[in-house]
């Protein structure tokens, strides 16, 4: 009889236990990034009374006869299945959808967490807001004018730099295509002015110098006469200032040729040399290469006295092709161009973070620049973690070391910005173990009260 009242005491507070549990679990139902927990009960050591029997040949086997002395708590897991995603606007709040975790530092200590609530801190640092731990990952660095994270080396603080200067860069490549109208009339020696209107294709781009100073780079098109498929163009940059300018073929010819250059077509209307004033030819094969040069007003000269001189090149597309190149065809003149790679001075002013956790800025003058990438974490057992408060975990001796790496990776799953995983606690799921939780108590106590009527009924056998 002693038996069943400390079955009913196990059974009493392993119950409260789960009870704890559970009401942890409804406390953080609008936790971002929290993980429900779960009790596990199992069954205390039996006291045998009798033991078992084998069969013989006058009887059979006897089982044995054993008094369970009540239970106790197997496990108190937590459940790392995915929580529903909210959409919340906000480019520096991150869910991950899958596995893995975001790494989270505070000195030299290491804390991992899912709830991605970021936001930036007086330097730019990208932190908890919370409780103000540093979120890790890789800054890019800069490896001859391209940025470049290294995701194999040791996670560092990630810093975004609102309102850093983004230096003005020189265009160094202008490139063109679509297509001269081959039935454009030719200009006659003694032109009018509308005879020189209707047989010009004129276009124009903008370009930058060292110091972040726009330039109008024009090209006009017009046919040579009595030269079938054989077109003449004439560069200027900044014409009406009277910048001079100068054309090569090639990277190596040498300065001082002029601003004119001459295309010749095959009558497949495709592009098949180009010759400049000096009488250099490009190739017969490849992309189509021009060197443009001209005096930057206003600029320090060099060593010998000439003026300071910007080039770049001038891509016209590949011979032969019909992509992405200069064409001839009985259709409208549309050739443009379509890209050039300077730009002026900028302030980074927003940014975003992609599915890897890419931080890209974007500045004030349109340029985009990669910043830095959010790395993650992943475990062998990550239910073996340890929680340290703050929706953060650290590892334990059964979690395994952390897997430290990119999204998308070895099992770790995508990173998605502007949301935030709720919690995974299912309310009617938790209601529902309260109530079986609730009765199981009830009942335990109600085999306390019986057992406890028991034994005064015995003591009353001597009255």
């Amino acid at each position: 009889m002693m038996r069943s009242l400390y079955a009913g005491v196990s059974g009493l507070q392993n119950h409260q236990t789960r009870m704890d549990v559970i009401g942890n679990n409804i406390s953080n139902v609008n936790t971002y990034g929290f993980k429900k927990g779960r009790v596990d009960f199992q069954d205390m050591i039996s006291q045998q009374i009798a033991g078992s029997a084998r069969p013989t040949d006058e009887v059979g086997g006897v089982n044995p006869k054993e008094v369970g002395l009540g239970m106790s708590v197997a496990s108190i897991d937590t459940i790392f299945t995915q929580g529903n995603l909210q959409s919340t606007g906000v480019a520096t709040d991150i869910a991950i959808q899958g596995n893995g975790f975001f790494v989270l530092k505070k000195g030299d200590e290491t804390f991992y967490t899912r709830a991605g609530v970021f936001g930036i801190d007086s330097e730019g640092t990208l932190v908890n807001p919370g409780n103000g731990l540093r979120v890790q990952g890789w800054m890019a660095q800069d490896y001859n004018g391209e940025q470049v994270i290294q995701t194999s080396a040791t996670p560092t603080d990630l810093v975004i730099p609102v309102g850093q200067k983004d230096p003005p860069k020189a265009t160094e490549l202008v490139h063109y295509l679509c297509n001269l109208n081959k039935n454009t009339p030719e200009i006659p020696d003694d032109p009018t002015p509308q005879q020189i209107q209707e047989g010009t294709h004129m276009t124009s781009v903008k370009i930058y110098d060292s110091y972040g100073n726009t330039h109008i780079l024009q090209m006009n098109f017009r046919k040579v006469p009595g030269q079938p498929n054989t077109w003449q163009a004439t560069v200027n940059v900044d014409n009406e200032n009277g910048i001079d300018s100068e054309t090569r073929v090639g990277y190596n010819t040498t300065d001082g040729v002029g601003n004119t250059y001459t295309l010749q077509f095959n009558n497949m209307g495709r592009l098949i040399s180009i010759t400049d004033s000096a009488g250099n030819t490009s190739g017969e094969a490849g992309d189509i290469i021009m060197q443009v040069s001209y005096n930057v007003p206003d600029s320090n000269p060099d060593a010998n006295g000439n003026p300071y001189r910007q080039t770049f090149n001038l891509n016209l597309g590949t011979i032969g092709s019909m992509d992405n190149t200069i064409t001839q065809a009985a259709s409208k003149s549309t050739t443009k161009a379509n890209y050039q790679d300077g730009y002026a001075l900028g302030y980074l002013d927003n940014f975003h973070i992609d599915q890897s956790g890419v931080i890209t800025g974007v500045y004030s003058n349109g340029s985009t620049r990669t910043i830095g990438q959010i790395a993650m974490a992943s475990f062998t057992n990550q239910g073996g973690l340890e929680k340290k408060g703050d929706n953060t975990y650290i590892e334990s001796t059964n979690s395994g070391m952390a897997n430290i790496g990119e999204s998308n990776t070895q099992g770790k799953g995508s990173m998605l910005a502007g949301t935030l995983e709720m919690s995974n606690v299912d309310l009617s799921e938790q209601l529902t173990d309260m109530i079986v939780t609730q009765r199981g108590f009830e009942s335990n106590a109600k085999t306390i009260q019986t057992s406890d009527s028991m034994l005064e009924t015995i003591i009353n056998l001597k009255r």
